[in-house]
């Protein structure tokens, strides 16, 4: 048992020092700059200039030095950042690069020590067909590294996934304007309408971990195959040409579905894949927000 527990902070503690390099070295100020804070908030008085709002001046402090001083505000900065992390079956999987629960926790990992870095808290909610777990958002490093650990090691108690479920929860027991990520391979029933309600109030982005058997399954033969949530069991002929074509018809298909979804709400989403690195593809989503931002 001191030997697991060895093992995973040793875990851990990679995913600290790989994520926290990677948030110094490219996340951080674009992370910054592509979330509203939650209001403005009084920063300082300067000398009133030509063309500045009259409306600010501040009548105070005019009054003591005889000429016009106008007050300046900046954006309140403090963010609560939500994931919302599927801890579904399907997250075990994983043919390339990484399993999908190893990507999740990097992405984990990055999400939030970026927010601590930007003074924001961090708190995450873990979901299967059930809600598994709810850590309220905090600041500091021992609670991003909690939540890493949750993500890699903490076996779900549900199999299957209820995507909309777990939106419906989170919009109950948040009640401040969060910046929410949703951390799923969104495999299950629709949930169009929560995630409608999340995003009338909260800043939703949706982060879709994809892997490439999921999208196009190779020649192998007949194989033994098993959906990762119900458990059921099925033999393939991946010999037939048709066989894979339909299915790799369907996969693509299913992605373009959700695509679609999350431009008909509005909503921002990534598709990040277990195969190669997902730094370059996070970092131009980043800077393509802040663009958007400040235009």
């Amino acid at each position: 048992m001191a030997l697991d527990t060895r093992e995973i902070l040793k875990k851990v503690r990679r995913i600290e020092i790989r994520t926290r390099r990677i948030v110094d070295e490219l996340i951080s100020g674009e992370y910054h700059s592509s979330f509203k804070g939650q209001g403005m908030e009084f920063d300082e008085v300067r000398e009133y200039q030509p063309g500045d709002d009259v409306r600010q001046i501040d009548w105070n402090v005019t009054a003591r030095y005889g000429t016009p001083f106008i007050k300046k505000f900046a954006e309140e900065r403090e963010l609560t950042v939500i994931i919302l992390m599927d801890s579904s079956g399907s997250k075990q999987f994983g043919t390339a690069d990484y399993f999908k629960s190893e990507l999740a926790a990097e992405l984990t990992a990055l999400l939030a020590f970026a927010a601590i870095k930007n003074n924001d808290k961090v708190g995450m909610i873990s979901f299967s067909d059930q809600i598994e777990k709810f850590i309220p958002p905090k600041k500091g490093r021992r609670n991003v590294l909690r939540l890493i650990r949750e993500v890699l090691y903490t076996e779900p108690e549900g199999t299957g996934t209820d995507i909309a479920g777990a939106i419906e929860y989170f919009n109950r027991v948040i009640k401040r304007r969060a910046v929410l990520f949703i951390i799923s391979d969104f495999i299950g029933e629709d949930f169009t309408k929560p995630l409608m309600v999340a995003k009338r109030k909260h800043d939703t982005i949706a982060i879709n971990i994809t892997d490439p058997r999921e999208l196009d399954i190779p020649n192998s033969g007949l194989l033994l195959m098993k959906d990762s949530e119900t458990g059921e069991t099925m033999w393939v002929d991946t010999a037939s040409a048709g066989i894979r074509n339909r299915y790799a018809e369907a996969a693509r298909r299913r992605q373009q579905e959700i695509s679609d979804m999350f431009k008909y709400l509005n909503i921002d989403s990534i598709s990040l894949s277990t195969a190669g690195s997902y730094i370059e593809e996070l970092t131009k989503f980043f800077k393509l927000r802040k663009i958007r931002r400040h235009h």
